[in-house]
């Protein structure tokens, strides 16, 4: 297979529904599609099977990524959460940056209506553009030279995209692409917004604090 320029990793574990979405978007974009699947039992693996390459890993977002990135042909890496909406011109824009080795990430959009989450979204662009470190919903994307010279996708079962930031961070400072993805706000719907933001703030703070992400995964996931 010829070396694709830029290659769609996307770690799902039973996210047929919203797959379908996200592929949508991305058809027609040129790019690889790279699905990596930790074990579905819904029909992700058949819906990723019509546009790209699926493969399986361990459950994690941080051991799909890095197993995608590995597999993958393109110069450049895009890893996306399988709820992320990439409207045309956030495609657009990340093919313009295509130029020499870098990395970054999008500002970010949450498909709910209520004003909260506009406040929401302004205060993760803001600590992402100010403090280098994004989350995996912002849609990080790397050049492969640099993801090789931080050694990959961190294979840790929490907080594999603050490390990562973190890492890539040291060798180049972010870009960051003010055209938004759109994201789910699940979690923050499920959950609550004020504990939501609570328990992140306190798994990064923990984090931080030199925590084991097995034990912060346990808690998160438990």
């Amino acid at each position: 297979m010829a070396e694709a320029a830029t290659s769609v990793v996307i770690p799902v574990l039973n996210d047929g529904r919203s797959l379908c979405r996200l592929l949508d978007d991305l058809r027609g974009s040129g790019f690889e599609i790279v699905v990596v699947d930790g074990g579905s039992d819904d029909d992700s693996m058949a819906v990723a099977g019509r546009v790209g390459r699926v493969v399986s890993s361990p459950r994690g977002r941080g051991a799909q990524m890095d197993a995608g990135a590995r597999i993958a042909g393109g110069d450049w890496l895009w890893f996306l959460h399988a709820d992320t909406r990439a409207p045309v011109a956030a495609v657009r824009e990340l093919v313009e940056r295509r130029r020499e080795p870098a990395w970054g990430f999008f500002a970010v959009r949450l498909d709910a209506r209520p004003w909260p989450y506009r406040m929401i979204e302004r205060t993760m662009s803001w600590r992402s553009s100010a403090s280098g470190i994004a989350t995996g919903d912002q849609g990080i994307f790397v050049h492969r030279q640099l993801l090789d010279a931080v050694g990959g996708v961190p294979r840790q079962p929490l907080l594999e995209d603050v490390e990562l930031c973190r890492r890539l961070r040291r060798l180049a400072k972010p870009v960051l692409i003010s055209v938004p993805l759109v994201t789910s706000a699940r979690r923050w719907e499920r959950h609550g917004i004020a504990r939501t933001i609570v328990v992140m703030w306190w798994l990064r703070f923990r984090y931080f604090m030199g925590a084991d992400p097995k034990a912060l995964a346990r808690h998160y996931y438990g």
